[in-house]
């Protein structure tokens, strides 16, 4: 028996596929339209004709079908385990913590098993929706403490030409990256839940359903932070003892009808922001 088949994820073990093929390359769609992989957060809605920026935020966006391997049967519901397609994660605590150290300012350490996987993609999620992604130094840290080390110069280098000075300034930032004077950026996201759909000893595939915020909070502000919900669906491989992205993919939704809320004002997004910090996250 393979590990992740008692979990019904049908996996084989020591599986190297990255779901592109078997290429074993992290494939990245920027900005500028080239094809990929999906890093960023929260996509604003398009407005007009889609420009380079219909998705404002997310800085890598695949858009591709994910096929896995139909698995018939239905799974113990006293067990959890079984052939047949994964169930949903409980949402119950474990009681078990997430990891066991951290990178920079990312958690790693993550366990070799369905929860190690499921909270090493959600908060790599986390790390590549963040603002500090449209900060060079910091987006290079992120990448390199999140990804397969075969894929990060490559994906680096066309990181690079992404984040150009138009980019920026149609994500409502200075051409350098900077924030306009007043303002505070927004670029969060927030893992709502997540759903480890394969498993195996080596490879590891986890989708991240999320909302995120994007935008410029403040006075003037003419990007307001707004809200959107998006799956993010992460391959991971085991890597020198703990999970790292060899490529990922974005969709739309589920969505939510929005609530009646009353809009807050720029400033008390913006207070908010720099007064709410982020978790570590894990079932």
């Amino acid at each position: 028996m393979s590990f992740g088949d008692e979990h019904g994820y049908g996996g084989d073990s020591g599986r190297t596929d990255d779901g592109f093929g078997g290429t074993g390359q992290t494939r990245t769609r920027l900005p500028d339209g080239r094809s990929g992989e999906m890093y960023g957060g929260a996509r604003r809605p398009a407005r007009g004709s889609r420009s380079l920026i219909t998705v404002v935020g997310v800085v890598v966006l695949l858009i591709a079908a994910i096929a896995f391997a139909n698995r018939g049967g239905d799974k113990s519901a006293d067990t959890g385990k079984g052939t047949g397609a994964a169930a949903p994660d409980p949402t119950a605590a474990s009681g078990v913590k997430p990891v066991t150290g951290k990178n920079g300012t990312i958690p790693s350490g993550f366990a070799q098993d369905e929860q190690g996987a499921a909270s090493a993609a959600a908060n790599y999620a986390v790390a590549l929706g963040s603002a500090e992604m449209f900060d060079a130094e910091a987006r290079q840290g992120i990448i390199r403490a999140t990804h397969d080390p075969t894929t990060v110069e490559e994906l680096l280098g066309e990181m690079e030409t992404a984040y150009s000075p138009a980019f920026y300034q149609n994500v409502g930032l200075n051409e350098d990256g900077s924030v306009p004077t007043g303002l505070t950026f927004v670029s969060r996201t927030v893992p709502v839940g997540t759903k480890v759909t394969d498993l195996s000893s080596a490879t590891a595939t986890v989708e991240v359903w999320s909302t995120g915020l994007m935008g410029l909070a403040g006075e003037g502000s003419t990007k307001p932070v707004t809200e959107t919900w998006f799956t993010i669906t992460q391959k991971l491989k085991w890597i020198d003892g703990d999970w790292k992205v060899s490529s990922s993919s974005q969709s739309e939704g589920p969505t939510p009808v929005t609530g009646d809320n009353r809009a807050s004002t720029a400033d008390e997004i913006a207070k908010a922001v720099e007064g709410y910090g982020g978790f570590t996250y894990a079932r």
